[in-house]
């Protein structure tokens, strides 16, 4: 029984891990490439480390990035960390939620949303 539990231990942190494999982390270098020549449109996740609001909406976040991937690309800036990046997007509250089609913001949400409320914005915003 003992490596019954070691394998399901080692089954659990496969599965936390992949949950935020999809989510991509944005910097000055790959802001260009990543959001503004995206393909498919992007949700940006500005935030910091300190940021309860942040830190319990980031599973929300990472489990839609997997639902939705190859029709949203999820994507999370740091702004302490990427300062230069988040100060062009005028970042004025946390967590801020960018919404981009084809390079262009067409939305900005203040604050938290649960999975509903992300799901309504990305399909008044994105048509998904």
């Amino acid at each position: 029984m003992f490596s019954y539990y070691k394998y399901l231990a080692a089954g659990a942190v496969l599965c936390a891990l992949s949950l935020s494999a999809a989510v991509v982390s944005i910097s000055s270098q790959n802001f260009q490439t990543e959001v503004l020549e995206s393909k498919i449109p992007v949700v940006l996740d500005a935030y910091t480390d300190w940021c309860g609001y942040c830190k319990n909406v980031a599973p929300v976040f990472a489990e839609l990035s997997n639902e939705m991937e190859g029709k949203v690309k999820f994507v999370k800036l740091n702004i302490e960390t990427e300062a230069s990046v988040a100060h062009g997007l005028k970042i004025e509250a946390l967590p801020t939620f960018l919404f981009y089609k084809n390079g262009k913001i067409v939305s900005r949400q203040a604050g938290a949303l649960d999975k509903n409320g992300f799901k309504a914005k990305f399909a008044k915003e994105f048509g998904n």
